[in-house]
């Protein structure tokens, strides 16, 4: 059986998490127009299979500003973060050996051709999701939050991909989703920023995991973005120098 298009909406988190962990990866081919070596791969066991994409640790390209190696390791934290928040924008993504050796495997989106932040960011329906995301790209520091980094599926349903320039200590939020900037924070979704600052606190299984994905200063900024954020109650402005991502989609 395979995972069909969107079928991760029907099945719970942790069978497709256990999937794409435990499952075998066979190598399909190389996405193209990508940084950093990015594999399409089949995952499968005995009862099910699904597209993922695989991310080897050897392929990243260097960074003068990302330590070599960590950006599977910042993918993975933006999806546990993102699943705190009860928010699930980011796929399913783990850490794992691949034929490659260590990577990220993320849940393959069968998007839109052609849909992206830019068709969507005037339309009401996607409103609270894009609060959402414009929020997590602020306490997760994104320093690459691309038009085209917005995917929907055939359901419509948004999805946020290429999460591994998040996390840095240094302020780095470079993002297209500046639409809210400076407004109040919606009850809501400030409710869900305390409440992942109180599972934060609390010696949590997302702190230990964040200490093992992160250094210990990437964590201890995050735990401060976390608590600015909700203190201000606001959308954060943009600050000096580079705010936007190049190129924009």
């Amino acid at each position: 059986m395979s995972v069909a298009e969107d079928t991760v909406v029907a099945l719970t988190p942790e069978r497709v998490l256990h999937l794409l962990t435990d499952g075998e990866i066979e190598v399909e081919g190389l996405i193209p127009w990508s940084s950093n070596a990015t594999l399409l791969v089949t995952v499968r066991d005995k009862e099910l299979a699904t597209l993922a994409v695989y991310k080897p640790q050897g392929g990243e390209r260097p960074l003068w500003d990302f330590r070599y190696g960590t950006l599977g390791f910042r993918e993975v934290a933006s999806h546990l973060v993102c699943e705190a928040l009860g928010w699930g924008m980011v796929p399913p993504t783990v850490l794992r050996q691949g034929p490659h050796g260590l990577g990220s495997v993320q849940f393959f989106i069968h998007a839109q051709e052609d849909a992206h932040y830019f068709t969507i960011h005037d339309d009401p329906f996607y409103l609270e999701d894009l609060q959402r995301l414009a929020a997590f790209d602020a306490i997760a520091n994104n320093a690459d939050r691309k038009s085209g980094h917005c995917l929907l599926d055939s359901q419509g349903r948004l999805w946020a991909i290429d999460n591994a320039l998040t996390f840095h200590a240094e302020p780095k939020l470079r993002t297209v989703i500046w639409r809210f900037a400076g407004e109040p924070l919606p009850d809501g979704l400030l409710a869900d920023l305390q409440a992942l600052h109180n599972v934060l606190t609390g010696n949590s299984q997302l702190e230990e995991a964040l200490q093992h994905l992160l250094e210990d200063d990437e964590v201890a900024a995050f735990h401060r973005r976390l608590e600015q954020l909700i203190e201000d109650g606001h959308f954060p402005k943009p600050g000096e120098g580079r705010v936007l991502p190049w190129p924009l989609v």
